[in-house]
Order: structure tokens, then C-alpha cells, then sequence
């Protein structure tokens, strides 16, 4: 088994984290950090949560690129949306990027008090290819 951990060009670099991590054998996986709407800067895009669940599934699909995968590919999502901003938002940006004719992933999403500053949404998504 390969264990590899990607931060590809065009990301914020961290030394706190890995922007994924691809295991391969005797299939290729990808786990996907934990993504807000933050640019390649590192800086929150925009004030809402519209604004960054955007950016967030923008940093996840780049890292899909960068493994030769696409959303297709994805088999769950993990969503945290901070308490007192409507889910429909970010439901509303994922559905700009989603192929209807993919088998929808699975999917959890939580409700928390609180992430870091200014961030509204967090986004992390497990690939299988």
C-alpha cells in the first residue's frame, strides 16, 4: 500500500495539514481534508456561506484534478455548516458543480457552533477510483 499526502499547486501550503491524502492499493483512494472557502492565498473568499462553499468545492475539485479523479468519483461528503446559516446555500452551490447523472454520494452534515474565523462552511469528501 502507497500512502501519499498532496498539496497541489495552486492551494494554500499549511504545515498543519495535508490538502489530501491518496491511498492506493489495490484501489485508489482519496481522503480530502477538511475544506473552507479559502483561496490560494489562504484567505476567506467571501462573507457568505454561498461565497465559500463555492471555493470550498473549487479547493476539492482541484485536488481531485491533481489525482487524475473528478466529483464523479467522490463516494461521501462531510459538511459543517456553523449554526444560524441555511444549508440551502451551500446545497445551492453544490448543485451548480453536480452532475445530475452521477450516482448521488453519500453525505453527512453537522451543524456546529463554530470554525475558524470568519469560515461558515468546511467540506471533506472521500474518492474512490
Amino acid at each position: 500500500m502507497t500512502v501519499r499526502h498532496i498539496n497541489p499547486e495552486g492551494m494554500h501550503r499549511s504545515p498543519a495539514f495535508s490538502q489530501a491524502v491518496v491511498v492506493e492499493q489495490p484501489a485508489k483512494t482519496i481522503y480530502i481534508g477538511g475544506q473552507n472557502g479559502v483561496g490560494p492565498d489562504g484567505k476567506v473568499v467571501g462573507p457568505t456561506l454561498a461565497d465559500q462553499a463555492a471555493q470550498a468545492l473549487r479547493n476539492i475539485t482541484t485536488i481531485l484534478e491533481s489525482e487524475g479523479a473528478t466529483l464523479a468519483d467522490i463516494v461521501h461528503w462531510r459538511v459543517a455548516v456553523v449554526e444560524g446559516h441555511s444549508f440551502n446555500d451551500g446545497y445551492a452551490a453544490f448543485q451548480e458543480i453536480w452532475d445530475p447523472k452521477n450516482p448521488p454520494p453519500a453525505i453527512t452534515v453537522h451543524v456546529v457552533t463554530g470554525l475558524g474565523p470568519d469560515h461558515l462552511v468546511e467540506i471533506d469528501a472521500v474518492a474512490a477510483l
